[in-house]
């Protein structure tokens, strides 16, 4: 093969995308608007191999070959590169920090359909308390004092936490990182307790109460956060359909809500009709998100262009004097109200339809809960204009509390 010139490499960087040979196992990767890079191609143990070396034009030519060189001596005398850059990685995790940022990488976005459950509450709850700390540092009074901190004020939250510590540390073990896991020897008991199923759900009275704090704190708990709720606690949706929604699964002008089957938690699709008040709000909610394909645009910079998974949780969970993270906490705007979350709002809408006179099965329907037995396989009626008529009742029901 004839030497490759400086001048060559260039020509290939404005050309098609390919795999460049330039001799010896190395390649010039030249890719779709990204940067081109230099891979190495080698064999170890008799398998074949590539290691990226390092970007053009950041590695010249000549730096390219020189590495290159430098590789293949250590392949030669029996060092695979690969396995020596990942040694150098993980000499590198030394900090909690780093062991929760390479378990999450390399376990929890692979295993996870949320993985952003857990690292919401190592990033506001544990992270603050032993993220800074070496890894074989860390130990068991440490981990009960953050499960204990949790457990004052969100006892469920304090068991995901144990779960998720000994997890982490058992990711620790595996990597040859610590001897030990500090969170083993705690059960539910030291952390929230066992768990009841949720019941929670907000009277009218309550439902006032709560609407009118929202209202005098705008500016703690904004616009949006008002709406959302409304239209929770109104239409009976899961948050996540809710706070992803997309203007074009909507059709104001015939007043239906298309919401598909790739965003519905039981993969089944449905059609919402919508209250005139909700209709409303969405006009409202439309001004407000200045052309953005979402309901509830990001308000702030984000790795996603809506609302985040936790903004409704953490804005409501302020009102009653409870911020993750900080060490000085608000005041509890909310009195003698017991605390809620936005999915209690769904729960609330149920109770309403049952207090209206709304029959079981179509307040089922309403929740995008498959009908159970017999009747779920038979009956296939959507019973669309009955769940017009129930989430009517709803809207003019709440409407002197939320638009008053």
């Amino acid at each position: 093969m004839a030497t490759i010139t400086a001048k060559q490499i260039q020509a290939f960087v404005k050309g098609v995308p390919k795999r460049h040979p330039i001799g010896s196992g190395l390649y010039l990767v030249v890719r779709n608007s990204a940067t081109p890079y230099w891979m190495l191609r080698y064999s170890s143990n008799g398998k074949r191999k590539e290691i990226t070396l390092g970007q053009y034009p950041d590695l010249s030519l000549a730096d390219a070959k020189g590495d290159a060189a430098i590789k293949k001596r250590e392949i030669n005398l029996g060092a695979d590169p690969l396995i020596a850059r990942k040694r150098i990685k993980e000499q590198a995790i030394r900090l909690v920090d780093d062991l929760f940022a390479d378990w999450y990488e390399s376990d929890l976005v692979k295993r996870l359909k949320y993985p952003n459950i857990p690292k919401r509450i190592y990033t506001n709850d544990v992270k603050p308390h032993i993220g800074d700390m070496k890894i074989e540092e860390v130990n068991a009074r440490d981990i009960r004092n953050i499960i204990q901190l949790i457990s004052t004020t969100r006892p469920t939250v304090s068991n995901d936490a144990l779960i998720y510590l000994k997890q982490l540390f058992r990711h620790g073990i595996k990597l040859d990182l610590t001897s030990q896991n500090p969170a083993s020897a705690f059960t539910y008991s030291d952390a929230g307790g066992i768990e009841k199923s949720r019941d929670r759900h907000l009277t009218i009275e309550e439902l006032t109460k709560v609407f009118d704090v929202f209202k005098k704190h705008s500016a703690k708990f904004n616009r949006d956060n008002y709406l959302a709720c409304a239209l929770l606690v109104t239409l009976g949706v899961r948050k996540s359909e809710l706070c992803c929604a997309k203007w074009e699964e909507f059709e104001l002008n015939k007043a239906l809500w298309h919401l598909p089957e790739g965003r519905s938690k039981t993969g089944a699709p449905i059609t919402i009709p919508l209250p005139n008040q909700v209709l409303a709000w969405l006009n409202e909610l439309s001004m407000r998100a200045c052309g953005s394909d979402y309901v509830f645009p990001a308000r702030r910079a984000s790795k996603k262009p809506h609302m985040g998974d936790d903004t409704l949780n953490r804005a409501i969970s302020s009102m009653f004097g409870h911020e993750a993270g900080r060490k000085i906490q608000p005041s509890n705007l909310m009195g003698e109200i017991k605390p809620f979350s936005p999915h209690d709002l769904r729960r609330t809408f149920r109770s309403l339809a049952a207090s209206q006179g709304v029959s079981g099965h179509v307040a089922e329907r309403c929740l995008n809960h498959k009908l159970k037995g017999v009747e779920g396989i038979y009956d296939r009626h959507d019973y669309l204009e009955e769940r017009k008529e129930a989430h009517e009742k709803i809207a003019n029901l709440l409407e002197p509390i939320i638009d008053k």
